[in-house]
């Protein structure tokens, strides 16, 4: 059976770094505006569908929905002591790079299961401009296995942050859009994962149009 929340353990972990490092980081040096919080449901599974343009990306959309996100990570991480037992209160969950998608979905399954919000991003990697020109079928097909809903997130301008020129994370303004929920796939079929995958994607460029 789902649980309704996160564990208990993992929420004030999320909280403690969301108020003492995430926000303060966001508000002041990024100068960050949040819009459509108030669409993000605060209890259940979620499937959060997002543009990729920076490695600041999950912990900013994790604090900007007022919940823990179980992100992907690789697997070589969970074998360092430590660490391992760190990212796995933080949510994450490992990946292993011989069968990306099958562990992928196997495991944002599990993290569903015990009430997280789990987070792809739709085109897998980060793109220079934000923009979705190539998105996968895999947040798509979790939401129907699940039966959770996707939630479209747009960030505007964090592909400014980090550039070659500047080994510091740059002070630029950052902007996060959070839209509708849109109800899951109602097959797996390659069909329906698709109509879906396109929806959400155009959810997020629409978002993304509306800039700062």
């Amino acid at each position: 059976m789902t649980q309704n929340r996160e564990p208990l353990k993992s929420l004030v972990l999320y909280h403690l770094f969301k108020w003492s490092v995430v926000s303060p980081m966001l508000h002041v040096y990024f100068q960050g505006q949040i819009y459509g919080a108030e669409n993000v449901p605060q209890e259940g599974p979620l499937v959060i569908v997002s543009n990729h343009a920076s490695y600041f990306d999950p912990p900013i959309l994790s604090n900007c929905v007022r919940r823990p996100v179980a992100f992907m990570a690789k697997e070589e991480l969970f074998k360092v002591p430590v660490l391992k037992q760190a990212i796995r209160l933080y949510g994450a969950y490992p990946v292993e790079r011989a069968a990306a998608d099958r562990s992928a979905i196997r495991n944002a399954l599990s993290a569903l299961e015990e009430g997280w919000a789990t987070g792809l991003f739709l085109q897998g990697t980060r793109t220079p401009d934000g923009r979705i020109s190539a998105p996968k079928l895999g947040a798509a097909m979790i939401a129907a296995k699940a039966g959770a809903p996707l939630l479209p997130i747009s960030l505007w301008g964090t592909e400014n942050i980090l550039v070659k020129e500047t080994p510091l994370p740059r002070s630029v303004p950052i902007t996060v859009r959070i839209g509708s929920a849109i109800d899951p796939p109602k097959t797996t079929k390659r069909a329906e994962l698709e109509r879906v995958t396109e929806v959400c994607k155009d959810a997020i460029h629409a978002l993304h149009d509306l800039g700062r």
